[in-house]
Formats: C-alpha cells, sequence, structure tokens
C-alpha cells in the first residue's frame, strides 16, 4: 500500500518537473513556441539542480515500479 501511494506521488512530481525542463530544441517545443528565446549560456544552476530532482524521483520512481513487481510476482 505504501509502495502505491509513494509511486502515485513520485509519478505525478515526475511529470511536473519534466514539463518543468527547457526544450532543446527541434521538437513539439518548436511547433508551440518554445524556440523563440535562445539559450546564450550554457544550462544554469536551477537548471542543474532540476536535472539533480528529475532524476532522484525517477530513481525512486523505478525502485518502486520493480518493488510493485516483486511483490505481485510473489503473490503477496
Amino acid at each position: 500500500m505504501l509502495l502505491e501511494i509513494i509511486l502515485v506521488i513520485t509519478s505525478l512530481l515526475l511529470i511536473l518537473l519534466i514539463l518543468l525542463h527547457r526544450g532543446k530544441g527541434g521538437g513539439l517545443s518548436d511547433m508551440f513556441g518554445g524556440g523563440v528565446s535562445s539559450s546564450v549560456g550554457g544550462s544554469s544552476v536551477a537548471e542543474r539542480n532540476l536535472d539533480r530532482i528529475t532524476l532522484g524521483i525517477g530513481l525512486v520512481w523505478a525502485a518502486c515500479v520493480v518493488g510493485l513487481g516483486l511483490l505481485l510476482s510473489t503473490g503477496r
């Protein structure tokens, strides 16, 4: 039950965090006007932190999926 709740929360957080990422160009973000602003520097501190948080939440999400799979395969 706890893993299911964590999975739902991390899924929603991943959706939100992925939508916050800046488009790299050439994809769907350009189609909807996301490519209008040009990026002049590298990635900022905020973007690097967003990447780290997204990666961490993604790892927690993956661990929950594996954990739930193991629980369901043992017949619990």
